[in-house]
């Protein structure tokens, strides 16, 4: 893997978490928060890292990433 992910993270603020969430809607439950927008995309950086290394560690498909999955 690249030392950058690749993949579609959606970044919004959850009034119930009382932090900005950061999915990767292409990795299955692969998801970080953050006090701020910033800090949330940081962490969903390292999941994702985290996320392909325990996939890869488990002998399981690791998805290519496809980009924008959908249009605002």
């Amino acid at each position: 893997m690249t030392d950058s992910p690749r993949y579609e993270i959606i970044l919004y603020w959850s009034e119930q978490d009382q932090a900005v969430i950061a999915e990767v809607p292409e990795l299955a439950g692969c998801a970080a928060d953050g006090a701020t927008y910033e800090e949330a995309l940081r962490n969903a950086e390292i999941i994702i890292r985290e996320w392909i290394e325990t996939a890869e560690s488990l002998g399981r498909t690791i998805p290519t990433p496809r980009g924008r999955l959908m249009f605002a």
